[in-house]
């Protein structure tokens, strides 16, 4: 069964005919050509396909686009702004929290939904916050040194939200 489908992406209004049983990540990887959310474990285990929908994090790959109708739909994509990169994601090099970058976009998503949530989280928040992120590259302390330096108004006073 099909089904028609509008949301804004990105700040773009967005309007399909899809499947039913589609997900958003499939929604956005293969019709959308958006490749920085990544497709990862398929179960919403890993976090690497995290976007914004209505500002929550939420992990695409089990989440249905017909489930985004009339929502707000954020991804990495995004996030730069005329050209430049957003505080997050400027924080996220200055820490050297990323490595291979693969994990790094839906981190990012989920740093930005846990500041706009909580502007100035604690240590174990910020480790709450990302816990359904995963990275097999770091050991999660420049990450964490990252999402702090926003928290603290080092990196700018809006930090990308």
């Amino acid at each position: 069964m099909r089904k028609n489908v509008t949301f804004t992406l990105n700040g773009a209004s967005q309007t399909l005919e899809v499947d039913v049983r589609e997900s958003l990540l499939e929604t956005i990887r293969e019709r959308l050509h958006l490749t920085g959310t990544k497709k990862a474990c398929g179960a919403g285990e890993c976090g690497a396909c995290t976007v914004l929908v209505d500002n929550e994090n939420i992990n695409s790959c089990i989440y249905l686009t017909i489930w985004a109708n009339g929502k707000k739909v954020e991804t990495i994509e995004g996030q730069e702004y005329e050209g430049k990169l957003s505080p997050i994601q400027e924080a996220y090099l200055s820490e050297n929290a990323v490595q291979c970058g693969f994990c790094s976009p839906g981190f990012i998503m989920s740093t930005k939904a846990l500041l706009h949530e909580n502007p100035r989280p604690t240590e174990e928040e910020i480790k709450e916050g990302l816990a359904g992120n995963m990275c097999r590259c770091t050991g999660y302390q420049n990450i964490v040194r990252a999402v702090q330096k926003l928290s603290c108004g080092e990196a700018g006073s809006q930090a990308g939200m």
